[in-house]
Formats: structure tokens, C-alpha cells, sequence
């Protein structure tokens, strides 16, 4: 059976592995049909995860079909369409029993510490599994990507009357975005690329938007938008030390700072910049089993609209060619799409 592997440091190899079993109890085999490509993939591929080793078979985001299930899988069946909730969490640790399961002490995410789906068939848990009669596949692989943001939002809770910042509007803060929106505080949007500012205010209507060019100016306007009060919530989706340093001097009094974003560098701010605004810093890791049931409806009502995020797509066949291209901002890529089967 075909798959790719990241097998070494900015090297993809193409690999036959052995056909997978049939499903014990509480498995299911999947068909892969979609896979999505995110910043862990790509951070993955440069080297750059803190939670990666080679060599892997990538693949997290993903839209794939029932083949065929084993005993006691009853919330699915064969030739159902799903989304992978790709953590695989133990169900014994101290934070398994305290329902925060995306904070797993053992926890193993398929595509990143394990092998993943972009290969033409896999085993996985059936409990995992979210299934959709009305989501195309496509859709269905970007269901991860926006649990993230799903997640992030619930964490930083932006309010009524709330000024509310993401920066980086790659995909995690786009998800943020999704979601921030359907909340009643004022949304503002920073990144360093004017694009991804301009897709942001065609797609989302967004106008409160920032150009970071790190010479003062972002604060500047950051003042004009919020009237001088700044923000009292911000999600930093950067997964830059630089910018998940600086993130603190644009918190209000009392705000709430969310990293989102993940970085193996070491973050460092002079201890003032924090205690002054009594701030409240705060981890977003991964999503929740009812994230990945809000967003399939969401979805599926027609409230959160997919069509804009798909920018760039590839055949399997054409993986080994183009995936470093979507590693290179200039290529202007929001999601690129791998059609696996």
C-alpha cells in the first residue's frame, strides 16, 4: 500500500507498507480521501515541531470514508464520510479524568507521533471518528484545523464590549477568527503580510486589521481602534518567539493572552509588561470531542463557510513535487488540499 513519509529533514519519501489489519473491538478502517496540509505538517517537514521525530507518515487533517468496523462500533458504519479527531489520549492519566483529555500526559496525535493518514488506508479508534451525511470530504479534513481555533476562542472567551486581537492570520488564527466572529466583542486581525490582511477583509468583512512592521505604527493603530483602551483579549497564532514575546504590550488591564501557536524557542518579556495590566496567560492545546460536533454543524448550517480557506490542491502523485512550495509564504497558500483516493 502507498504512503509518504517526512523521512528525514525537508525530505519526503514515498513508501510501500503492509495493507492494514482487519478492525479489532472498537476500531474502524478508514479510506483516506482528503488530507489537509497545516503549519504542524510544515513545521514537521522544516524540523521545527517540538513534539515530531522522523521518520513519519504525516497526516492529521483529514476527510476519510468507513471501510469497514470491528465489534462494538455502533455510531458508524461503511461508507460513512468523517473527521478524524486525530488525539489519541490513554483515558487513565490525571487529566484524561478530568475530561481534559486534549491534555493527555500520553497523549500520541496520529500524523505527529504517530503515523498519520496520508496513505490510502488506516486503522484507527472508532470513538475518534465524526461522522457527517452532509459534509464533502474536503470540508470534513478541515474540521481539525478549525477545532483548534474553536478551542483557542473558548479559552481567551472574548466578551460583549470586549476589544479582541488575533495575530497571524495563517489557518489557526483564520480558525480563531471563525469563531471569534460569532461572538459580540469588536475583532481586530494583525499580521506582517498585507495579503493575508486583504483576504481577511474580502472574506470576513474584517476592517480593524494591523500591519505589523515592528516600528511603532501597530501600536498606533491598535490606540485608534480601541480608542487607547487596547485589547482585553489577544490569541497570538504566530508560533513566533518574537511575536509571542511582544504579544503582552498590547493586553488591557486585566486582559487574557492565549498562545495558541507553538514554538521549541524559548519566549522571554521583562516581568513589569506582565504584572502592570495584571494579566492572565493562558495555553490552548488542541480541541475537545464537542468542538468537533459544534463545527460539523456549523458547517453543515451554513454558518461557518469552508470555500475561501482551500487555496492550493494536490494529487497524491503530486505531493513529492509541490509540498515544499506550500512550506514558502510568496506562494500565498491559506490550505493547500492533498486528494489522496
Amino acid at each position: 500500500m502507498r504512503a509518504i513519509q517526512i523521512s528525514e529533514l525537508k525530505t519526503l519519501k514515498q513508501v510501500d507498507i503492509a495493507e492494514p489489519a482487519a478492525p479489532a473491538a472498537g476500531q474502524v478502517l478508514v479510506r483516506t480521501h482528503r488530507m489537509g496540509v497545516c503549519g504542524t505538517d510544515i513545521s514537521c517537514y522544516l524540523g521545527k515541531f517540538p513534539f515530531f521525530d522522523f521518520p513519519r507518515i504525516p497526516g492529521h487533517e483529514l476527510g476519510v470514508e468507513v471501510v469497514s468496523v470491528g465489534d462494538g462500533v455502533a455510531h458508524v458504519k461503511a461508507g460513512d464520510r468523517c473527521s478524524i479527531e486525530p488525539y489519541m489520549n490513554c483515558g487513565e492519566c490525571y487529566a484524561c479524568r478530568r475530561g481534559a483529555i486534549n491534555c493527555c500526559q500520553n497523549l500520541k496525535v496520529i500524523g505527529v507521533m504517530m503515523d498519520g493518514g496520508l496513505c490510502e488506508s488506516f486503522l484507527v479508534r472508532a470513538d475518534k471518528l465524526h461522522p457527517s451525511a452532509k459534509l464533502t470530504y474536503d470540508q470534513l479534513a478541515l474540521v481539525e484545523t478549525l477545532a483548534i481555533g474553536c478551542h483557542a476562542n473558548d479559552r481567551g472567551a472574548p466578551e460583549n464590549g470586549d476589544h479582541a486581537l488575533i495575530i497571524g492570520m495563517g489557518p489557526i488564527g483564520l480558525a480563531t477568527l471563525e469563531f471569534a466572529r460569532l461572538t459580540d466583542a469588536t475583532i481586530s486581525v494583525m499580521d506582517m503580510n498585507p495579503a493575508r490582511l486583504d483576504f481577511v477583509r474580502q472574506n470576513y468583512g474584517i476592517e480593524n486589521t494591523v500591519l505589523f512592521k515592528a516600528d511603532g505604527s501597530e501600536i498606533e493603530r491598535m490606540k485608534e481602534i480601541t480608542g487607547g483602551d487596547m485589547y482585553q483579549v489577544i490569541t497570538d497564532a504566530t508560533g513566533n518567539k518574537h511575536s509571542m514575546s511582544g504579544a503582552l504590550q498590547y493586553l488591557a488591564p486585566t486582559g487574557r493572552l492565549v498562545y495558541v501557536g507553538i514554538t521549541t524557542d524559548e519566549l522571554s518579556f521583562k516581568h513589569p509588561v506582565m504584572h502592570r495590566p495584571e494579566a492572565t496567560i493562558l495555553a490552548s492545546r488542541n480541541a475537545l470531542p464537542p468542538d468537533f460536533t459544534r463545527i460539523i454543524g456549523l458547517i453543515e448550517d451554513g454558518t461557518i463557510n469552508t470555500d475561501p480557506w482551500i487555496t492550493h490542491r494536490t494529487s497524491f502523485d503530486g505531493v513529492m513535487d509541490e509540498f515544499e512550495s506550500f512550506t514558502k509564504p510568496e506562494t500565498g497558500v491559506i490550505k493547500a488540499i492533498i486528494e489522496v483516493v
